[in-house]
């Protein structure tokens, strides 16, 4: 098993044993909060009398469906960075270009993520007016 053939270089070199399990429970368990808070979301909206803006800002201002509708937005933009972070990661080859790819792929779900917690928010208190 020497290193001079295809198959002595091969050898030995396993998983990276470090993050790979981590990144895959993360994104089912991401992926399970997204199908969670989307049925809410889906059976809340069925449940409704109207979709008036009255009526949904009603809604939003309840405890439950903004936390609810706070972790949807939350698990979907965290779902989204994983998924894409593994894409940048296996197609951009140079370290300098993934680097800047996954942290602006990191500036743009957290931006995302501050945006509709804010929206959900400033709903939620009231100053849609």
């Amino acid at each position: 098993m020497g290193n001079g053939t295809s198959i002595g270089r091969v050898r030995g070199l396993g998983a990276a044993r470090g993050g790979v399990v981590h990144h895959w429970l993360l994104q089912r368990f991401t992926s399970i909060g997204n199908l969670l808070t989307v049925l809410f979301l889906a059976v809340s909206l069925v449940l409704l009398p109207d979709y008036s803006y009255a009526t949904m800002v009603e809604w939003i201002a309840r405890p439950v469906p903004a936390v609810a509708m706070i972790l949807l937005v939350i698990t979907t933009f965290w779902h989204a960075r994983l998924g894409l972070q593994v894409l940048v990661e296996d197609y951009v080859h140079e370290h300098a270009n993934k680097f800047a790819c996954i942290a602006a792929l990191n500036l743009a779900a957290c931006a995302g993520i501050a945006f509709g917690v804010f929206c959900i928010v400033r709903l939620a208190l009231g100053a849609h007016a």
